[in-house]
């Protein structure tokens, strides 16, 4: 009974400081990836190597090679390929990934062959899941196919939205899959999510802004696009945030 084990903390981390704070602050497992701004896309290879000598947990490598949706190409497709390859190499404990049709429903041929890559390691399907036309059928789509996980914000904007779905997907799955909420899980908001949904399992970032240890800054450019993050901020996994959530999932259970 998942009432007798501890509530699991999963945090995605796209830096080694965060990482390090993650495993600090009680996580059972780091979501590796660069670029959390854009929903998280691959880790560069040095980062994973820096990462797995840093920390002892797990570490789940993040397999995307672009943000924006999951309808990949061909050439994608073969990009992903080798990445698992290369992570694989390179020590990361499972592969975290999603691939959708064009009518919004999983891809299991692709699925299958990336799955095929990434074992023995462990595999998760993201929350390309959240874009799905049936979360229903989907669930047992992913459940053949052979995923030990799935990410998921219930298919809305925030996990606390999509609540009322996470609970039905629980309660689906019967132990065939891990139901994993994500999606603006916060310490104000993860007792409601997890007795709402009966979840051995989470998933947060919890992060806090920093400022840039820059002192000369140029304020006529800024780098990429004009929607993206200051370029004099960054943010990182708190481990106080971290501890906090662990404690009330702790009261929980």
């Amino acid at each position: 009974d998942w009432m007798s084990t501890r509530v699991l903390m999963e945090v995605c981390a796209d830096s080694v400081e965060s990482a390090i704070n993650a495993e600090r602050g009680g996580a059972c497992r780091i979501e590796l990836c660069s670029s959390l701004m854009e929903g998280g896309i691959t880790p560069s290879i040095g980062l994973l190597q820096l990462v797995k000598q840093y920390v002892r947990i797990p570490v789940f490598a993040m397999i995307r090679p672009r943000g924006g949706d999951f309808l990949y190409s061909d050439s994608e497709i073969e990009v992903m390929k080798a990445d698992i390859k290369m992570v694989k190499a390179n020590g990361a404990d499972g592969t975290v990934f999603g691939v959708l049709t064009e009518d919004g429903r999983v891809n299991t041929e692709v699925c299958m062959d990336l799955i095929a890559e990434s074992r023995p390691l462990s595999v998760t399907f993201h929350r390309a899941f959240d874009m799905v036309r049936d979360p229903m059928i989907s669930l047992e789509c992913l459940i053949s196919l052979g995923f030990e996980r799935v990410l998921t914000s219930g298919c809305d904007s925030t996990a606390l939205e999509g609540l009322p779905t996470i609970k039905r997907l629980v309660e689906q799955a019967k132990q065939r899959i891990i139901v994993v909420p994500g999606g603006g899980i916060t310490e104000r908001n993860v007792q409601r999510i997890l007795e709402g949904s009966g979840v051995q399992e989470f998933h947060c970032s919890a992060r806090s802004s920093r400022d840039s240890l820059m002192k000369f800054r140029n304020p006529s450019i800024s780098m990429g696009a004009s929607l993206t993050m200051p370029e004099y901020s960054m943010k990182v996994t708190d481990t106080c945030k971290l501890k906090t959530m662990i404690a009330i999932a702790k009261d929980i259970v």
